[in-house]
């Protein structure tokens, strides 16, 4: 097919809809292509356009490959103190501390596995249990790259001005107000609602989308409605959506209201949100059947990191049994190499 045949293919299923977790998968497999291309044609020309590029792109691999286990655990346990520190003591905030544990003792337990193993000393079963592991390591490497380029993919959105509606998803009220992080997102909105009407004079309304949470006295949305009010934005163009109580019922909910207000299917739509939940509330708005894009306000690194880990296990759990298919055969592989062995 060829490294632009690759290409081609990513970039017309990227313009097709770039809320699909293949959308990373072939633009990782165009990168490799690329690589086997600049690796080929620096053997068979001696180019310079060609050696240049390999080799800065074998370098690079090198580096990775030798220190970037090391450098990633050393990043994971800086921004998860700091997340601590400044965000407090719980399950979700200790996952970038928790995953540098595993990738410290992962290598560690493998090692005393497959050495017991080689050696006799450990049960039959077990050393088919190191098998499986060695194997579904790979396959989660591989799929947590397609993850981070889908992501990374899906932030360069450019909506055009023309949109009927701005979606903006509820994230939690603390003391009835609104956080740092959930006005990022609003703060978006209301950029791009000024920015359409310089640029064409259209008014876009924003729908604030979030029911009421168990420890909260109002809906996330009429909280947001406030903060927007505060910021000057008329009420005549601000909605509130009060029923919704995860990303996917923003979506479908936000939808309902925009075909009651608009009174047809043929509205134009956007949504914010941070950017590091940004590709999987897109996979929700596919899901929901709304043809509506992101766009994504800034997090802080330190918080950014460990939301990215929360954001993965949550497309997991979203695929779960896709992930449980592989899983089992994988487990069934390794279960036969053993009896064949």
């Amino acid at each position: 097919m060829g490294t632009f045949g690759v290409f081609l293919i990513f970039l017309l299923s990227y313009l097709k809809d770039r809320r699909r977790l293949r959308i990373g998968l072939l633009f990782n497999f165009f990168l490799i292509c690329l690589g086997i291309t600049f690796m080929i044609g620096s053997v068979v020309t001696n180019s310079f356009w060609f050696k240049i590029p390999f080799i800065l792109s074998l370098v690079l691999f090198v580096l990775v490959a030798i220190f970037g286990l090391y450098a990633l655990i050393f990043i994971l346990i800086r921004n998860g103190r700091k997340l601590v520190k400044r965000e407090g003591k719980s399950f979700h905030n200790m996952l970038s501390l928790l995953l540098a544990i595993a990738l410290i003792a992962y290598p560690l337990i493998l090692w005393i596995f497959t050495t017991g193993a080689e050696k006799g000393m450990i049960p039959g079963f077990l050393a088919t249990f190191v098998r499986v592991m060695s194997l579904l390591s790979f396959y989660f490497l591989f799929s947590v790259f397609n993850f981070l380029m889908s992501s990374f993919l899906y932030r360069f959105n450019r909506p055009k001005y023309i949109q009927d509606y701005i979606i903006v998803l509820g994230s939690g009220l603390i003391d009835n107000k609104v956080p740092p992080l959930l006005g990022s997102r609003i703060d978006k909105a209301i950029d791009f609602y000024h920015k359409q009407i310089e640029k064409t004079g259209k008014i876009p309304k924003i729908i604030f989308s979030g029911g009421r949470g168990d420890d909260e006295k109002i809906p996330e949305s009429v909280g947001m409605k406030n903060y927007a009010l505060e910021k000057g934005i008329p009420s005549e163009h601000l909605l509130t959506e009060e029923n919704s109580r995860n990303t996917l019922q923003n979506m479908r909910f936000s939808k309902d209201i925009m075909f009651q207000d608009f009174g047809s299917q043929d509205f134009h739509s956007i949504f914010t949100t941070n950017d590091f939940h940004l590709f999987r509330a897109g996979i929700y708005a596919r899901l929901a059947e709304l043809d509506s894009q992101g766009i994504g306000s800034k997090t802080p690194f330190y918080f950014w990191l460990n939301a990215m880990i929360r954001e993965y296990i949550a497309l997991i759990v979203m695929y779960k049994k896709q992930h449980t298919t592989v899983i089992l055969i994988t487990t069934l592989i390794a279960l036969l190499s053993a009896i064949a062995a």
